[in-house]
């Protein structure tokens, strides 16, 4: 014979460690940290494809309606997570709650560094080696961390290599790849409010575990 008083119990106590660890699961995600994986070589060679790492949220004013805002503002280097202005994301109460969970997550986001910082000039040249250079307010920015200098995409009239002022809390976004990364060059600055985060620490495979 079945002891209701002892299955209603049971039930209610299931039920609450699941809420407990729903609740849990968001606040990590949303106020600490999260851990991503790397999809593509955008970012080689900092980062190559199957890379898992540490995105850290605790620089950032969280806001549990509207989009995440950074309390401390990007720096240039900064390896950063992001939504790019493309997509559209939903508002619905599944969309919200699938992007602070993770479960079942499908809006795209992107890896890539900053470059260029709200109001500074940027421009990108080709040089007569065929080698690209980066100019922030006319001068060549150093950039150790990319693949190679020549590997890069050759501007178009439609592509966005400047010169350019980056507009009021925007920001230019490249990868690391040059060649081989679709970022602020084809679409454009990014807005401050499309972050989710920044990327912290290498922790898989352990052979590559380093801070970023």
């Amino acid at each position: 014979m079945i002891d209701r008083e002892k299955l209603k119990a049971n039930i209610k106590e299931t039920i609450d460690t699941v809420v407990f660890v729903v609740v849990a699961v968001i606040l990590i995600r949303f106020f600490i940290a999260e851990l991503r994986w790397i999809p593509s070589g955008s970012m080689i060679p900092t980062l190559v494809e199957g890379d898992r790492i540490v995105v850290e949220k605790l620089s950032k004013f969280p806001n549990l309606i509207k989009n995440h805002r950074f309390e401390n503002s990007p720096k240039r280097g900064d390896v950063m997570i992001f939504y790019p202005p493309f997509v559209k994301l939903e508002t619905t109460p599944w969309a919200v709650f699938s992007r602070l969970t993770g479960f079942f997550c499908k809006d795209i986001a992107y890896i890539k560094r900053v470059i260029g910082l709200p109001g500074e000039k940027l421009e990108i040249k080709e040089n007569t080696d065929g080698s690209f250079t980066v100019y922030i307010n006319d001068k060549p920015l150093e950039e150790n961390y990319i693949k190679s200098k020549y590997d890069f995409h050759k501007c178009r009239e439609d592509m966005f290599c400047g010169p350019l002022i980056i507009p009021e809390n925007q920001y230019f976004m490249m990868g690391d790849n040059r060649g081989n990364s679709m970022d602020s060059r084809f679409w454009g600055t990014l807005p401050k409010e499309r972050f989710i985060g920044r990327a912290v620490f290498l922790f898989w495979p352990p052979t590559h575990m380093r801070g970023l």
